[in-house]
């Protein structure tokens, strides 16, 4: 479930200006006349890639207990007890009045985590009176403009961590679900041998023939108490070589549709023909996808001169494919077994750098080193600048980048970060994703 967040305030604070602003539609009512919100309202936000759930709320006011008011109030408060994060908005114009310390003193009863706003904060002075709100005992406001769309991201760097958490929590709970694995390959490469030897009874077809199997095949493996679902697929030949009969075109498309609904991929090679053409486009598939995958390099037992093998298969692998370098590559035997007991360490080493989520502090902390080392480039005599990064989502890891040009950022510098994030956050075996939110000129007509 998304983070619940309400706002909530006095009348006429601009609780539904903020509100039709996030949502990106103007679903809320907003004039100035107070009290023109009387109910709960609930839809889809989000600010600079960070989504939750917005309700907009009555005003608080205080009213005699029958009242059209007193009930709005009620309901009000009702919605911020449901609500993971409140906040509370004042008119930073005005300062701290006698109805902001009730609202206050009504939500500090509920408990809940409150995030203080000043509205109305275009003007300089305005945001010097917005600070008289410290003594309403939730800290230092986020002070904004909900009607010019000013101080949005401070508000995303306020919530942020709250998000953040929120996943965390809820990937503890999935990690309570199966993990889902696919082995995929070229034809004939030992995709059902590995099945078979990891599930631990024969129950795909195998054969010298290539393209025995036609249908994905899903089986429970319990590894050492780990739950994982785990698909054999089809052989994926090259797009020229596939047969013409619907049958091959609709067993392609299982072992497709096997990847999209897996959490990490195995791409499974002979050790005698590694990083073919073919592997290469599965891999890259993989990785637009956006699965994690580790390399198992099979039948392992028929080379000559294994001794550093390893070392010059993921030298192959960094080289051909450097937009998932470091993934982790195991040399296996599913004949023999030889190697087998390595391929599940390697699996949920992918699988948690595919799930890692990384602090906004952390990040920018990394992002400070990382421009040192190399600063952005000039483009037509003004310089790249990224002020701040943050993580917008995991699986994969995704990460918002914000400053000025940043759709000019040349695909090298892209590359330095995310290699940069890899060796200093572990971060090998999935993809990593920047999403460029360049600021606004305000001065651009």
């Amino acid at each position: 479930m998304p983070l619940k967040v309400a706002i909530l305030g006095r009348a006429n604070v601009g609780k539904s200006t903020l509100f039709n602003k996030l949502v990106g539609r103007r679903l809320a009512l907003v004039h100035d006349t107070p009290g023109v919100t009387r109910d709960v309202r609930e839809a889809p936000a989000s600010i600079n890639g960070l989504e939750f759930a917005l309700l907009d709320t009555a005003g608080i006011e205080a009213a005699d207990k029958d009242s059209l008011t007193a009930r709005m109030a009620k309901h009000s408060l009702s919605a911020a007890g449901s609500a993971d994060i409140c906040l509370l908005m004042i008119d930073g114009r005005e300062g701290v009045t006698a109805a902001d310390e009730m609202v206050a003193a009504n939500l500090r009863k509920l408990g809940k985590t409150v995030i203080l706003i000043a509205n109305k904060c275009e003007a300089r002075n305005a945001q010097m009176i917005a600070h008289e709100a410290w003594k309403l005992g939730f800290g230092e406001p986020v002070t904004i403009s909900a009607e010019h769309g000013l101080g949005f991201s401070e508000l995303m760097d306020a919530l942020a961590p709250h998000i953040s958490a929120k996943e965390e929590t809820e990937a503890l709970e999935d990690a309570e679900k199966p993990l889902r694995i696919a082995i995929v390959g070229r034809p004939n490469v030992g995709k059902s041998s590995l099945f078979n030897r990891l599930v631990g009874e024969e129950r795909a077809l195998t054969g010298p023939e290539a393209g025995i199997t036609r249908d994905a095949i899903t089986m429970p493996w319990d590894a050492g108490g780990r739950k994982i679902l785990l698909h054999d697929t089809a052989g994926l030949r090259r797009k020229a070589r596939v047969a013409d009969h619907q049958l091959e075109k609709m067993s392609v498309g299982a072992a497709l549709e096997a990847v999209k609904f897996s959490d990490c991929v195995i791409v499974l090679l002979d050790a005698t023909q590694a990083f073919e053409k073919q592997d290469l486009t599965i891999a890259d598939l993989i990785e637009r996808e956006g699965r994690s995958l580790i390399y198992a390099v099979n039948k392992w037992d028929l080379i000559d001169n294994p001794a550093g093998a390893v070392k010059r298969f993921k030298e192959l692998a960094d080289a051909m494919l450097p937009q998932i370098t470091g993934a982790p590559l195991v040399g296996i035997s599913a004949k023999t077994g030889q190697g087998i007991e390595r391929l599940l360490p390697a699996i949920l080493e992918s699988d948690a750098a595919w799930n890692t989520r990384i602090s906004t502090a952390t990040l920018n902390r990394f992002l400070e080193d990382a421009l040192q080392r190399h600063a952005t480039p000039a483009i037509s005599g003004r310089r790249v600048r990224i002020r701040y990064m943050t993580q917008v989502k995991a699986r994969p890891p995704t990460f918002a980048l914000f400053g000025n040009q940043l759709d000019s950022l040349p695909d090298a510098y892209a590359r330095y970060l995310a290699n940069s994030l890899r060796e200093t956050f572990s971060l090998y075996g999935t993809p990593i994703r920047f999403a460029k939110r360049t600021s606004k000129n305000p001065y651009a007509k």
